[in-house]
C-alpha cells in the first residue's frame, strides 16, 4: 500500500515529424543549452512531433532549470501510496534518449471521397501533384521561420527594407519572378531548379519569441543550416519517392545537395564509404567521380569521365592491387584500355551500350572502396 510507483515516459501519443537522428541531436543540443532551455525544447517539440500532446504533457510536468540531486518528485494518491512524478528536464531527456521507438506520422487513410471518387480533387487537379506539394513544403518551411536568415522577417518596430525574395532566387537561379511560388507555371527544369536553390537557403532558427505589439507574431533567430538541410533532405527525398520520382537530393560528396539518380541500398553504401573513408590525397578524385556519374544532367560522356577519374586512382594502387590478385590484375585495366573510355585510341571499341558505362563505374568504384581498406588495414598493422 505503501510502495512508490515510478512513473515512466508513455510515448504512444506522440508521432515523429523528421528522422529521429536529426531529432535527437537537436534535443541533445538544448540540453546542453542554458538559460531558457525550456524554450527551445518547446520550439523543438513544436516543429518535430505531430500535434500539441508532447508540449502539453510537457508543460504540465514540474519545472526545473536543471537537474536535481532527487529528480523523482512524488505526489500522494489515494489508498496510500506514492506517485513518482518526473520534472521537465529528466522528461526530455528520456524523450530524447528514446526517440528511435517513436513512430513517424503517417497521411491519414483515404477518405470516403478519396475511395469513391474518380481520383480528382474539388478543383478539378489531379489528386497527386508533386509541384504543388513542393510548394506546400516550402509554405512549411517559411511560416517555421526557415528563410528568415535569407528573405528577412517584418516587425512592426523595425522598417528597413527586407530582400526581395525573387531577386535571391533570380541571383542563384537565373529565372525571375518566382517568389510568391507558382507551381502551376513551372517547367521541369525550374521546378528542379527550385528544389536544389531551397536546399542552399533553408536555415533552422533554434530560438523564436512571440512579440505581441500590434499582433506582431513570432520572431526567429539563432540559425544554422546543417539540421535545415538534413530535415529538407529528408522531406523532399520523401515526396520525390511518393512520387516515383527516380531523384534524390545527395547527402554528401561534391554534389551534396544536388538532384542525383536514385541508387538501391547497397550502391548507396558503397557510394557513402567510398566518400567517407577514401585517404586524403583521392578524396577529391573520388567525390568528383560520383558527382559526374549519378548527376540528373549526367551524359555518356559525363560518365566516361567518371571513369576515368577511377581509373587514374586505380593505376596509382596498381602495385597494391598485384600484390593482392598476383597476375588477374592485368584484366582490371584491359577493359579500361581495350575500349572506348580512357585513351580514345583509333583501335578501341566503343559501339556498347551505355550499360556496359553504369557496369564499369561501380565495379571500379567498388575496387576503389575495397583498396582504401587494403590500405587502412596496412596502416594498422
Amino acid at each position: 500500500m505503501g510502495d512508490d510507483v515510478v512513473v515512466s515516459l508513455d510515448l504512444s501519443n506522440y508521432e515523429l515529424l523528421w528522422p529521429a537522428s536529426l531529432f535527437i541531436s537537436e534535443g541533445e543540443r538544448v540540453l546542453r543549452s542554458t538559460g531558457s532551455w525550456q524554450d527551445r525544447a518547446i520550439w523543438l517539440m513544436t516543429e518535430a512531433l505531430a500535434g500539441t500532446t508532447a508540449v502539453a504533457d510537457f508543460e504540465d510536468l514540474p519545472n526545473h532549470t536543471a537537474p536535481t540531486s532527487d529528480p523523482w518528485a512524488t505526489t500522494a494518491t489515494g489508498w496510500g501510496t506514492k506517485r513518482a512524478v518526473m520534472d521537465q528536464h529528466d522528461w526530455f531527456t528520456e524523450l530524447i534518449r528514446r526517440a528511435p521507438e517513436l513512430r513517424h506520422a503517417a497521411a491519414p487513410r483515404p477518405y470516403w471521397p478519396q475511395r469513391r471518387g474518380n481520383g480528382l480533387a474539388h478543383d478539378g487537379s489531379t489528386a497527386r501533384d508533386t509541384r504543388r506539394d513542393f510548394a506546400r513544403l516550402i509554405g512549411e518551411f517559411a511560416d517555421n521561420g526557415y528563410l528568415v536568415e535569407v528573405f528577412g522577417e517584418e516587425c512592426i518596430d523595425d522598417h528597413s527594407e527586407l530582400p526581395d525574395p525573387s531577386d535571391v532566387i533570380d541571383r542563384r537561379l537565373g529565372i525571375p519572378d518566382l517568389w510568391p511560388l507558382a507551381p502551376e507555371a513551372w517547367g521541369e527544369d525550374t521546378f528542379y531548379g527550385l528544389i536544389e536553390v531551397f536546399h542552399d537557403l533553408v536555415s533552422r532558427p533554434r530560438t523564436r519569441r512571440f512579440h505581441s505589439y500590434s499582433g506582431c507574431g513570432w520572431h526567429h533567430s539563432e540559425f544554422h543550416n546543417g539540421p535545415a538541410r538534413v530535415l529538407y533532405r529528408w522531406k523532399i527525398n520523401q515526396l520525390l519517392r511518393e512520387a516515383g520520382i527516380e531523384y534524390e537530393l545527395a547527402a554528401e560528396g561534391e554534389d551534396l545537395g544536388r538532384l542525383v539518380a536514385v541508387t538501391d541500398d547497397a550502391r548507396s553504401q558503397l557510394v557513402h564509404r567510398a566518400l567517407n573513408d577514401s585517404p586524403t590525397d583521392t578524396t577529391a578524385g573520388v567525390r568528383h567521380a560520383i558527382a559526374l556519374f549519378r548527376g540528373r544532367d549526367t551524359s555518356a560522356e559525363s560518365k566516361r569521365s567518371a571513369i576515368f577519374n577511377l581509373a587514374r586512382i586505380l593505376e596509382e594502387r596498381r602495385a597494391l592491387i598485384k600484390q593482392h590478385l598476383g597476375k588477374d590484375e592485368g584484366a582490371l585495366f584491359e577493359i579500361a584500355n581495350r575500349f572506348d573510355l580512357r585513351h580514345r585510341r583509333a583501335d578501341q571499341r566503343g559501339e556498347y551500350d551505355e550499360a556496359f558505362l553504369d557496369w564499369i563505374f561501380w565495379w571500379y568504384l567498388a575496387t576503389v572502396e575495397l583498396t582504401n581498406r587494403l590500405i587502412a588495414s596496412r596502416s594498422l598493422a
